[in-house]
Protein backbone atom coordinates (compact mmCIF):
# COMPACT_ATOMS: atom_id res chain seq x y z
CA UNK A 1 0.00 0.00 0.00
CA UNK A 2 1.33 3.65 -1.29
CA UNK A 3 -0.07 5.18 1.30
CA UNK A 4 1.23 3.59 4.64
CA UNK A 5 5.03 5.03 3.75
CA UNK A 6 3.04 8.42 3.26
CA UNK A 7 0.89 7.36 6.80
CA UNK A 8 4.31 6.59 8.52
CA UNK A 9 5.89 10.12 7.60
CA UNK A 10 2.71 12.20 8.49
CA UNK A 11 2.93 10.04 12.10
CA UNK A 12 6.55 10.80 12.53
CA UNK A 13 5.75 14.26 12.31
CA UNK A 14 2.82 14.38 14.22
CA UNK A 15 4.21 12.82 16.86
CA UNK A 16 7.12 14.64 17.28
CA UNK A 17 5.87 17.65 17.10
CA UNK A 18 2.92 16.45 19.66
CA UNK A 19 5.90 15.45 21.84
CA UNK A 20 7.27 18.75 22.40
CA UNK A 21 3.88 20.68 22.47
CA UNK A 22 2.77 18.54 24.85
CA UNK A 23 5.96 18.18 27.39
CA UNK A 24 4.78 20.25 30.14
CA UNK A 25 1.42 18.34 30.33
CA UNK A 26 3.72 14.80 30.71
CA UNK A 27 5.22 16.76 33.52
CA UNK A 28 2.14 17.88 35.33
CA UNK A 29 0.62 14.05 34.92
CA UNK A 30 4.26 12.30 36.15
CA UNK A 31 4.27 14.60 39.22
CA UNK A 32 0.51 13.57 39.84
CA UNK A 33 1.26 10.35 39.25
CA UNK A 34 4.44 9.78 41.75
CA UNK A 35 2.47 11.93 44.16
CA UNK A 36 -0.56 9.87 43.85
CA UNK A 37 0.29 6.37 44.79
CA UNK A 38 4.08 4.43 44.75
CA UNK A 39 5.08 2.76 42.06
CA UNK A 40 6.25 3.33 38.20
CA UNK A 41 4.95 6.23 36.18
CA UNK A 42 4.96 4.11 33.04
CA UNK A 43 2.72 0.90 32.97
CA UNK A 44 4.41 -1.74 29.78
CA UNK A 45 1.95 -3.95 28.43
CA UNK A 46 2.43 -6.73 25.77
CA UNK A 47 0.52 -6.17 22.59
CA UNK A 48 0.10 -7.29 18.90
CA UNK A 49 1.06 -4.76 16.45
CA UNK A 50 1.42 -5.36 12.87
CA UNK A 51 1.68 -8.89 11.16
CA UNK A 52 0.96 -10.40 14.91
CA UNK A 53 4.31 -9.14 15.70
CA UNK A 54 4.79 -8.03 19.67
CA UNK A 55 5.33 -4.92 21.42
CA UNK A 56 5.50 -3.23 24.94
CA UNK A 57 2.48 -0.45 24.47
CA UNK A 58 2.76 2.32 27.22
CA UNK A 59 0.40 3.86 28.99
CA UNK A 60 0.47 6.58 32.14
CA UNK A 61 -0.33 3.59 35.11
CA UNK A 62 -3.37 4.54 36.80
CA UNK A 63 -4.04 1.18 38.90
CA UNK A 64 -2.14 -0.03 42.27
CA UNK A 65 1.01 -2.15 41.56
CA UNK A 66 -0.86 -5.13 42.80
CA UNK A 67 -3.66 -5.45 40.64
CA UNK A 68 -3.40 -8.41 38.93
CA UNK A 69 -1.83 -8.56 35.95
CA UNK A 70 -3.50 -9.41 32.69
CA UNK A 71 -6.47 -10.29 34.19
CA UNK A 72 -9.88 -9.04 32.09
CA UNK A 73 -12.09 -6.73 33.93
CA UNK A 74 -14.87 -8.64 34.46
CA UNK A 75 -13.06 -11.29 36.44
CA UNK A 76 -11.77 -8.40 39.05
CA UNK A 77 -14.56 -9.05 42.15
CA UNK A 78 -13.82 -5.36 42.51
CA UNK A 79 -12.20 -3.43 39.67
CA UNK A 80 -12.88 0.17 41.12
CA UNK A 81 -10.34 -0.84 44.56
CA UNK A 82 -7.61 -0.89 42.13
CA UNK A 83 -8.08 2.33 40.01
CA UNK A 84 -5.57 5.09 41.75
CA UNK A 85 -7.43 8.97 42.33
CA UNK A 86 -5.44 10.28 38.97
CA UNK A 87 -5.79 6.94 37.35
CA UNK A 88 -9.86 7.88 36.64
CA UNK A 89 -8.93 11.20 35.96
CA UNK A 90 -6.65 9.80 32.72
CA UNK A 91 -8.88 7.28 31.63
CA UNK A 92 -11.99 9.59 31.77
CA UNK A 93 -9.89 11.91 29.76
CA UNK A 94 -7.88 9.30 27.23
CA UNK A 95 -5.02 10.85 28.93
CA UNK A 96 -3.12 7.74 30.09
CA UNK A 97 -2.68 6.91 26.45
CA UNK A 98 -0.40 9.49 26.03
CA UNK A 99 2.72 8.46 26.01
CA UNK A 100 2.28 6.12 22.98
CA UNK A 101 3.42 8.77 21.72
CA UNK A 102 6.78 7.40 21.80
CA UNK A 103 5.32 4.11 20.30
CA UNK A 104 4.47 5.99 16.99
CA UNK A 105 7.95 7.85 17.41
CA UNK A 106 9.52 4.52 17.29
CA UNK A 107 7.40 3.05 14.32
CA UNK A 108 5.66 0.15 16.60
CA UNK A 109 1.93 2.00 16.58
CA UNK A 110 0.29 4.52 13.44
CA UNK A 111 -1.46 7.40 15.19
CA UNK A 112 -4.66 6.10 13.18
CA UNK A 113 -5.42 2.01 13.04
CA UNK A 114 -6.74 -0.69 15.12
CA UNK A 115 -6.05 -0.75 18.65
CA UNK A 116 -3.64 -3.32 19.52
CA UNK A 117 -4.95 -6.78 21.13
CA UNK A 118 -3.47 -8.00 24.27
CA UNK A 119 -1.26 -10.78 23.42
CA UNK A 120 -3.49 -13.14 24.98
CA UNK A 121 -6.67 -12.04 23.56
CA UNK A 122 -6.57 -14.68 20.89
CA UNK A 123 -9.94 -14.68 20.25
CA UNK A 124 -9.87 -10.89 18.87
CA UNK A 125 -6.79 -11.89 17.01
CA UNK A 126 -8.26 -14.67 15.22
CA UNK A 127 -11.55 -12.11 13.95
CA UNK A 128 -8.93 -9.70 12.66
CA UNK A 129 -7.41 -11.84 10.62
CA UNK A 130 -10.79 -12.85 8.66
CA UNK A 131 -10.46 -9.12 7.48
CA UNK A 132 -7.22 -8.78 7.10
CA UNK A 133 -6.53 -6.36 9.93
CA UNK A 134 -3.62 -7.47 11.63
CA UNK A 135 -1.19 -6.73 8.58
CA UNK A 136 -1.72 -3.44 8.71
CA UNK A 137 -0.06 -0.26 11.63
CA UNK A 138 -1.88 -0.59 14.72
CA UNK A 139 -3.17 2.78 16.08
CA UNK A 140 -3.52 5.06 19.14
CA UNK A 141 -7.15 5.23 17.73
CA UNK A 142 -9.39 3.99 14.84
CA UNK A 143 -12.65 3.33 13.24
CA UNK A 144 -13.96 1.16 15.69
CA UNK A 145 -13.10 3.38 18.51
CA UNK A 146 -15.16 6.53 17.23
CA UNK A 147 -17.93 3.71 17.00
CA UNK A 148 -18.21 2.14 20.32
CA UNK A 149 -14.97 1.98 21.79
CA UNK A 150 -15.33 -0.74 25.01
CA UNK A 151 -18.86 -1.64 24.72
CA UNK A 152 -17.94 -3.40 21.20
CA UNK A 153 -18.39 -7.10 21.02
CA UNK A 154 -15.35 -8.79 20.08
CA UNK A 155 -16.98 -9.63 16.27
CA UNK A 156 -18.43 -6.13 15.81
CA UNK A 157 -14.47 -4.41 16.55
CA UNK A 158 -13.05 -6.83 14.41
CA UNK A 159 -15.24 -6.32 11.22
CA UNK A 160 -14.71 -2.29 12.20
CA UNK A 161 -10.94 -2.97 11.83
CA UNK A 162 -11.51 -4.64 8.98
CA UNK A 163 -13.87 -1.86 7.22
CA UNK A 164 -10.95 0.78 7.83
CA UNK A 165 -8.43 -1.95 6.38
CA UNK A 166 -10.59 -1.20 3.27
CA UNK A 167 -11.08 2.85 3.44
CA UNK A 168 -7.74 3.64 4.69
CA UNK A 169 -6.51 6.85 3.41
CA UNK A 170 -5.20 10.76 4.16
CA UNK A 171 -9.22 11.46 4.52
CA UNK A 172 -10.49 9.03 6.81
CA UNK A 173 -7.28 9.37 8.67
CA UNK A 174 -8.14 12.70 9.30
CA UNK A 175 -12.17 11.53 9.80
CA UNK A 176 -11.06 8.90 12.60
CA UNK A 177 -8.99 11.58 14.20
CA UNK A 178 -11.41 14.47 14.38
CA UNK A 179 -13.98 11.54 15.28
CA UNK A 180 -12.16 10.46 18.34
CA UNK A 181 -11.72 14.49 19.72
CA UNK A 182 -15.57 14.63 19.55
CA UNK A 183 -15.44 10.96 21.29
CA UNK A 184 -13.25 11.16 24.03
CA UNK A 185 -14.98 14.48 24.76
CA UNK A 186 -18.50 13.29 24.85
CA UNK A 187 -17.13 9.90 26.86
CA UNK A 188 -18.99 7.97 24.41
CA UNK A 189 -17.95 4.23 24.59
CA UNK A 190 -15.73 3.85 27.65
CA UNK A 191 -17.21 1.11 30.06
CA UNK A 192 -14.62 -0.23 32.38
CA UNK A 193 -15.35 -3.76 31.77
CA UNK A 194 -16.83 -3.55 28.75
CA UNK A 195 -16.11 -6.49 25.87
CA UNK A 196 -12.86 -6.62 24.02
CA UNK A 197 -10.84 -5.09 26.33
CA UNK A 198 -8.24 -5.75 29.80
CA UNK A 199 -7.74 -3.44 32.50
CA UNK A 200 -4.34 -1.66 32.08
CA UNK A 201 -2.68 -0.40 35.13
Amino acid sequence: MNYLRTKRVIDLILSITAAIVLSPLFLILVIAIKLDTPGPIFFKQKRVGINKTHFNILKFRTMCIDTPKDTPTHLLTNPDQYITKVGKFLRKTSLDELPQIFNIIIGEMAIIGPRPALWNQYDLIAERDKYGANDVPVGLTGWAQINGRDELEINVKAKLDGEYVKRMSFLFDCYCFLGTIFSVLRGDGVVEGGTGEMWNR
